[in-house]
C-alpha cells in the first residue's frame, strides 16, 4: 500500500499478533495507536475509512468514527462464525459495509442484517490453474524424479517457535523409509529463514533439507504434498492443487481458551470451504512427528485419493475467483456515492 502512494502513520507489522495472551502483552502500545489514529482521522475526517483485518484493533476504531459520522468498511471478515460470536454485535455498530472473503462468511452477515459483499480472494485471481511441477522444482534446484514434501511453518513468530521443530522432525522420520523424499522449508523472510536454519544446526546439520526465503508458492508448486499450519498457507496450497496434512499449535493457555470459544467443526481453510473433511487436521498436542509423518504418507501412496482432492479443490477455486479487487473497489465506490 506505501508503494500505491498510501502514507504509513504507523507500521502495520506491529498489528501482527496472534494468541490471547500474546495480544494482551502488547495491549497498552496497541491501545496507543488506536487513539492516536482516532484522533487523526477525527481531526481530518476521510470520506470512508477502511479497516483491513486486524478486527480487535479496528472494530473499536470504526465503531468511534461511524458514531462520528464517518462511513466505515471492514475489509476481511472476523472469525466471528467460528468463535465468539456475540462480536457481531460490535460489526453491526461498527461498519455501514462488511467485505468478504468465502461465501459462508455472507451468509453469516445477512442472517444477522448486516451490509455484506462476498467478493472473493485475491490468492484466487492471482494464482493460475496449472502450477507446473517440474518448472518449479527446476527453479529451485530440485531433483524432478524424487519425491518432495513442502513444509511451511507459518509466517509469525509465535508460529514458527510451535511448528518448526515438529516439522522438521516428522521429516527425518519419513526419510526412514523413503530415503529419496526431498525435504523443503518455506521460510517467510530472513528471520523465519535464520530460525529454521538454527534449529536444523541444533538437531543435525548434515540433514539434507533446504531452506528457501520468500519463495513459498514455488515450494507448494514443487511439492508432492505440503505440510502447513492452517491459515492463508492452507488456501494458498489448495488454489496451487497440492494434497496438505494442516496442523496448528499454540501457548497452553490460547489453546485452553479457544477450547471454550470456538464452535466450529473445522479449524483448515479446506474443509471449511467444502463443509466436510477434505484434508486431516492435526491440532495441539496431536502435533507431533510420527502422526504427521503417518499423515503426509498417507497422500503420498494413494494418487487416485489425491486425483479426488485436486477436483474438490478445483470447484472451491471457481467459487473463490471473482476479481476480488476490482469487485472491493466496486463495493466501496457504490458506498462513497450514496
Amino acid at each position: 500500500m506505501e508503494e500505491a502512494g498510501c502514507k504509513v502513520l504507523y507500521p502495520m507489522d506491529r498489528l501482527a499478533v496472534m494468541g490471547v495472551f500474546e495480544v494482551l502483552g502488547r495491549y497498552r502500545e496497541l491501545a496507543a495507536t488506536r487513539a492516536r489514529l482516532a484522533e487523526h482521522f477525527l481531526s481530518s475526517p476521510p470520506d470512508l475509512f477502511v479497516g483491513i483485518d486486524a478486527p480487535e484493533f479496528n472494530l473499536v476504531l470504526e465503531e468511534r468514527l461511524r458514531a462520528a459520522g464517518v462511513r466505515t468498511v471492514h475489509y476481511v471478515s472476523p472469525q466471528v462464525w467460528a468463535w465468539r460470536p456475540w462480536r457481531v454485535r460490535r460489526v453491526a455498530r461498527a461498519v455501514d459495509l462488511m467485505l468478504v472473503l468465502f461465501p459462508f462468511e455472507e451468509n453469516f452477515y445477512q442472517s444477522h442484517g448486516i451490509p455484506v459483499t462476498f467478493v472473493g480472494h485475491p490468492l484466487a485471481d492471482e494464482i493460475a490453474d496449472a502450477n507446473d511441477k517440474e518448472a518449479a522444482r527446476a527453479g529451485l534446484g530440485l531433483s524432478p524424479d524424487r519425491p518432495v514434501i513442502a513444509l511451511l511453518p507459518g509466517s509469525r513468530s509465535n508460529e514458527w517457535r510451535y511448528h518448526v521443530e515438529p516439522f522438521l522432525q516428522s521429516a527425518l522420520e519419513l526419510r526412514k523409509t523413503r530415503p529419496d523424499l526431498q525435504c523443503a522449508f518455506a521460510a517467510s523472510g530472513r528471520e523465519g529463514r535464520l530460525y529454521i536454519e538454527g534449529i536444523l544446526q541444533r538437531l543435525d546439520p548434515e540433514i539434507p533439507i533446504k531452506v528457501f526465503e520468500h519463495r513459498t508458492r514455488e515450494v507448494i508448486a514443487a511439492a508432492d504434498v505440503v505440510l502447513t499450519v492452517s491459515g492463508t498457507a492452507s488456501l494458498e496450497t489448495l488454489l496451487v492443487g497440492r494434497p496438505m496434512v494442516v496442523s496448528y499449535r499454540m501457548s497452553a493457555l490460547s489453546y485452553l481458551v479457544a477450547r471454550f470459544l470456538v464452535r466450529v467443526p473445522y479449524f483448515s481453510l479446506p474443509n471449511l470451504l467444502a463443509g466436510r473433511r477434505l484434508v486431516p487436521e492435526i491440532l495441539q498436542g496431536e502435533v507431533e512427528p510420527r502422526r504427521l509423518a503417518r499423515e503426509v504418507s498417507r497422500w503420498l501412496d494413494d494418487p487416485v485419493a489425491v486425483e479426488d482432492l485436486q477436483q474438490a479443490f478445483s470447484a472451491i477455486r471457481l467459487v473463490l475467483r471473482r476479481q476480488a479487487s476490482h469487485t472491493a473497489a466496486a463495493a466501496l465506490s457504490d458506498l462513497a456515492g450514496k
